[in-house]
This record gives structure tokens, C-alpha cells and sequence, in this order.
């Protein structure tokens, strides 16, 4: 499926753009949108709300992402994929990650590439974590 990343002219008052969209229909007859966010669990914005409900910093930016792309509605659908540093998944990033996995299922013919995208992109969740870690420590 042919994607653009960080599509320029999709909104032509702010100029915001989504990290990727498709360029050909892929859900519902329109091309999809979407807008990775990685949300600090533990971040002091989002600390009072997470330690009572988990994935709720998943929630708040995945609802700021709907909200600030809400007029691509028109043309595209827009996803917002959020995932916690503590690895807590919004159901719109399993809803598009499911799909994803089945689309590369059906070329694939493998039951299991759902499960190894989960699987690689909590990996890849996993090493962005441990260079941030890694830049907070001091060196000499």
C-alpha cells in the first residue's frame, strides 16, 4: 500500500500534518491518516491520572490527535496511535495495528504477522525508552 510520510498541504489553514497517510483508499473508501504519540506514563501532567487509571495519558493524546486533525474528516480517516512509555496501548493503535496485520496476512498467508507487529513495534517502544533513559544519565 503506497503511504506518504509527513504529508505537506493536507490542511491548508495551519499547516499541520500527520506523521503518514495512505495514498490510495483503505478503510471505508477514503485513504487513512495517521499520528504516532508516545506519552510519558509517568510525566507530571499525566502522573495524577495514570497511577488511578491505566492508559489514561494514552487516552488525553489520542483525544488531542482527534481533536486537532478533525478536519481531515472530510477526506481522510484519521488515526491517532498513542502508547503509554509503560506500554499501554489506546484502542485506536490495536484497532489500526490489528488491521495492518491482517492486511499483511492476507499477502503473508502467516496467521501469526499480527502478533510479530505487536511484537516489533513494543520492541521498538522498548528501545526508545532505554535512549531516553540512557540521555537522562550524566556523562563524563
Amino acid at each position: 500500500m503506497p503511504a506518504v510520510k509527513e504529508p505537506i498541504s493536507l490542511m491548508q489553514n495551519d499547516n499541520k500534518r500527520p506523521d503518514g497517510t495512505t495514498l490510495l483508499p483503505l478503510a471505508r473508501g477514503k485513504p487513512i491518516a495517521w499520528d504516532v504519540t508516545v506519552p510519558d506514563t509517568y510525566a507530571e501532567s499525566h502522573i495524577g491520572n495514570t497511577a488511578t487509571k491505566p492508559g489514561a495519558a494514552a487516552q488525553k493524546t489520542a483525544q488531542k490527535k482527534i481533536d486537532k486533525y478533525s478536519k481531515l474528516a472530510s477526506t481522510r480517516i484519521s488515526y491517532p496511535f498513542a502508547i503509554e512509555t509503560a506500554g499501554t496501548w489506546h484502542e485506536i493503535a490495536i484497532e489500526l495495528t490489528q488491521e495492518i496485520g491482517r492486511c499483511i496476512t492476507t499477502i503473508t498467508e502467516d496467521n501469526r504477522e499480527t502478533t510479530f507487529l505487536f511484537q516489533r513495534l513494543s520492541l521498538a517502544l522498548q528501545r526508545g525508552n532505554v535512549v531516553s533513559f540512557h540521555n537522562t544519565m550524566l556523562t563524563e
